[in-house]
């Protein structure tokens, strides 16, 4: 039985675009010859590497689902496409075998190393650098996390028992290190509140933020117990970290109110989407959680990513020259 589906509207390709991490698409037509000559390689790559939710190969009659073939600018037959995270990764024209396999075969490889790393905590994704996601990413945006300026992060009110502000950036599941003896997460200090500095080596466009903190596995009573962010106030392109007296003087860009309903049961994420225009151009990014979900006097955060498009490379160098007319 053949393993390829056969694409019958816009809404179940979207739905497979966001449920496998790796969606190939062949575009035909009945009445192309070429694109009958590639359908047995094409059948035969789909019968070799499917497998459910990592890799899905999906077939699109362009006489029948014009809107899709117009949305995607089909404008030969066959073409294929192959989407990793819903994002367009590879495009052929034409009927090319040896393209066609060396492409599939690649990333059915890549996505093959990827599960091999399993998830410390509940059921995730890695993005194409190989972290951990807790979250699916969006359509047309990766995971940017890779371009924190790490030597620059500044976190304030940080409890030093537990992590540091590199810990939250690790690109391992959460929870994993912990096991081994070793600090995984992040937890505040003195109160509930955490002031996070987080600059970039490139210009950002940031889509969304998720934030993972694993719940309490302590009998602690919930006083004790650290709690998950609930408020959390962001303010863009800051030079520095903000004290927490200052950032009561300074413009918000965006505050978020978290909900329980929002963390995922399994991978104990919260999927922050941003207001995108206020975005556009993120040279570094400051996250005050602002205060916790619950009565405790702890906040704690396991892993935070950022999901984006990564712009310009910046001159870290110059970060104090930004805004002179001239000089070094």
């Amino acid at each position: 039985m053949s393993k390829t589906v056969q694409i019958q509207s816009p809404a179940q390709f979207s739905s497979l675009l966001s449920s496998s991490r790796i969606v190939v698409v062949d575009f035909y037509a009945d009445w192309c010859g070429p694109c009958k000559a590639i359908a047995p390689v094409y059948e035969q790559l789909s019968s070799q590497l499917s497998r459910p939710n990592q890799i899905t190969f999906t077939k699109v009659n362009t006489d029948n689902q014009q809107e899709i073939a117009q949305s995607y600018n089909i404008t030969a037959m066959p073409t294929f496409l192959i989407f990793k995270q819903s994002r367009e990764v590879t495009r052929i024209r034409g009927a090319n075998p040896a393209q066609l396999s060396t492409a599939v075969q690649k990333l059915a490889a890549e996505a093959s190393g990827d599960s091999s790393t399993s998830a410390g905590f509940g059921e995730s994704s890695t993005s194409s650098s190989g972290a951990w996601l807790g979250a699916s990413l969006p359509r047309g945006y990766t995971d940017v996390s890779d371009q924190v300026d790490v030597k620059g992060l500044d976190f304030l009110n940080v409890d030093s028992d537990f992590g540091n502000a590199r810990t939250v950036f690790e690109p391992s599941a959460p929870g994993k290190a912990a096991k081994e003896g070793k600090d995984d997460h992040i937890e505040s200090d003195t109160d509930e509140q955490l002031m996070m500095f987080i600059p970039f080596q490139a210009t950002l466009k940031v889509h969304t933020l998720h934030i993972t903190s694993l719940p309490s596995q302590s009998n602690d009573d919930d006083e004790e117990a650290p709690m998950r962010p609930k408020t959390i106030q962001l303010y863009t392109n800051r030079s520095h970290v903000l004290g927490f007296d200052e950032a009561e003087d300074t413009p918000v860009t965006q505050t978020i109110t978290l909900s329980p309903q929002d963390w995922d049961a399994k991978t104990a994420t919260a999927k922050v989407e941003l207001r995108f225009v206020k975005f556009q151009n993120v040279t570094s990014l400051v996250v005050f959680v602002v205060d916790g979900e619950g009565s405790g006097e702890k906040t704690r955060i396991d892993r935070l990513r950022i999901v984006g498009e990564t712009g310009e490379k910046r001159s870290m160098g110059k970060l104090e020259k930004i805004g002179d007319e001239q000089g070094e």
